[in-house]
């Protein structure tokens, strides 16, 4: 089963590709994963990008420099400790990173054009149910790999406080409101 998974993960995989190479040609992976996650904690600062992205904090200052000069972040002074500096996206990192999503999901909807309307459901079915174990991070925690939940937290952050048990048995509702229904909520990845 997870072979068969692995392979029809390599057709989702080459679509987001093709969409980030199309919208995004002038940013690095590294440098689109970074506005993906200041989006996604915005005024998050620099050790902590390093930290959620896995790079070395010299490594993420130079890549920030490059973000900046691209016009993709803008930096500022922090609210309370005014030696740290918080990061934040620009307008232009907004647009297109929309780009980005709208490209996607019309790449999507024309293979899932091509698809029976019980192969639909099934599949809506299953990524839902796949997306919610994901989440609570049974497998995945213990190896160490984060999970994001719909609120932006990750499970098993390592600068993330400890979640309170109350907080984890409740569902979460997904970022940006609800979504329309039978649609998925959108994951906000790369």
């Amino acid at each position: 089963m997870s072979a068969v998974l692995d392979e029809a993960a390599g057709t989702l995989l080459a679509v987001w590709e093709a969409a980030r190479e199309r919208t995004t040609s002038r940013l690095s992976g590294a440098q689109l994963r970074a506005v993906m996650v200041v989006e996604q904690y915005d005024g998050i600062n620099l050790r902590r990008l390093a930290t959620l992205t896995d790079m070395l904090l010299s490594s993420a200052s130079r890549l920030c420099d490059r973000l900046v000069a691209a016009g993709m972040l803008e930096r500022e002074p922090g609210r309370y400790d005014r030696r740290e500096i918080s990061l934040h996206l620009t307008p232009a990192a907004r647009r297109l990173l929309a780009e980005l999503r709208t490209d996607r999901r019309h790449r999507l909807e024309r293979i899932l054009a091509g698809m029976s309307a019980d192969g639909r459901a099934a599949l809506l079915r299953g990524m839902r149910e796949f997306d919610e174990v994901g989440r609570r991070g049974e497998a995945t925690v213990a190896e160490g790999w984060p999970v994001l939940q719909p609120s932006g937290e990750r499970i098993g952050d390592p600068m993330a406080g400890p979640t309170p048990p109350a907080a984890a048995a409740e569902p979460t509702p997904p970022a940006g409101g609800p979504h329309p229904p039978g649609e998925p909520p959108a994951a906000r990845t790369a």
